[in-house]
């Protein structure tokens, strides 16, 4: 059985708007004709598409129907426009990414393809260990992510890799750490982290061997306000160089000690050649690329993991732990 496109359309349509009435002033039709084609897909299928809570969401068998809509508007538009037909519209291209790559180097790669493209980008925030699942059910084309192992129907390019560096102010060091960086005094001075699911914090206070459960947290869900929160010395917390830098040259903060930890970012999008998405790749990976170091090889240590890792100075040491957080 085929699947009509304009019924495929709607369901991605509610899936976007997250109602049916946002739907249906999005494909300017009225709601009662979303609901009918929403009722005549599912028919058709045997089962839910859609769950009707606020905002709308799409079921297993909804996310596939979503996918299969975005990758035929992505088609219909490269034909469009290899045709040289009149009005192909302009393409919206939704892309997953951490926080921290959102607020450093993502934006600048992305800019010169908008002129280049007739595209617009819808930017999903979300922790490089959560992207892919937006890939996966066809909520995003294209996800920056720290999963390596390419997604079905998907290629992956590696990127290179975040750092953390653990700094925070000379004034909150000399409050709260008067004899020094040690575990004692990690478990009393405040800590920063983005959000309850942020974990890199306490990986580095492990690798301390303090109790990441003891000190006290801020929490700054965004990577700008984090950055200046560390900066204002509400707490110490962990900074990628190309944020920490600026504020490291002029000691307006300084660096609490090793271990660096790093994640290793991936660019995965669908496996379509559409000359928008070859584009978009292209620039990502090649600003990625100029801004991270390159992926090292994982070296013997305690109980690896794909999405945090800590290095010695020198760029080599033994893994940590996993971490969480739209970092």
């Amino acid at each position: 059985m085929k699947i009509a496109p304009e019924l495929a359309e709607t369901v991605a349509a509610i899936v976007d708007a997250g109602s049916l009435d946002g739907a249906a002033r999005a494909l300017r039709i009225t709601p009662s004709a979303v609901s009918q084609r929403l009722r005549t897909l599912e028919g058709q299928l045997g089962r839910v598409l859609i769950v009707r809570s606020k905002p709308a969401r799409a079921t297993e068998s909804g996310a596939v129907v979503v996918r299969m809509a975005r990758q035929y508007g992505l088609l219909a538009h490269d034909a469009a426009i290899a045709l040289g037909l009149d009005g192909p519209g302009r393409l919206s291209v939704p892309i997953a990414v951490n926080a921290d790559s959102l607020a450093t180097w993502l934006l600048p790669a992305l800019e010169p393809v908008s002129r280049t493209h007739d595209v617009t980008f819808e930017l999903h925030r979300e922790d490089e260990d959560r992207t892919a699942a937006l890939l996966e059910a066809g909520t995003v084309m294209a996800a920056v992510t720290s999963q390596s192992e390419p997604i079905a129907g998907c290629t992956v390019t590696p990127l290179g890799d975040t750092f953390y560096d653990a700094v925070a102010t000379p004034a909150f060091v000399a409050r709260w750490m008067p004899d020094g960086v040690t575990a004692r005094s990690l478990e009393q001075a405040p800590a920063i982290d983005f959000d309850r699911a942020d974990d890199i914090q306490s990986a580095w206070l492990r690798e301390q061997g303090a109790d990441p459960a003891l000190p006290p947290r801020h929490y700054v869900p965004a990577s700008e306000d984090y950055a200046a929160a560390v900066r204002l010395g509400l707490g110490w917390g962990m900074l990628p160089p190309l944020q920490a830098k600026p504020a490291l040259d002029t000691g307006l903060l300084m660096l609490l000690g090793e271990p660096r930890l790093r994640v290793p970012l991936h660019w995965q999008q669908w496996n379509l050649r559409s000359p928008a998405l070859v584009a978009i790749r292209e620039a990502v990976v090649a600003a990625a690329r100029a801004a991270l170091p390159p992926e090292r090889p994982r070296r013997s240590g305690r109980a690896p993991s794909e999405a945090i890792r800590a290095v010695a100075p020198s760029g080599g040491g033994s893994p940590s732990t996993s971490r969480g957080g739209a970092r």
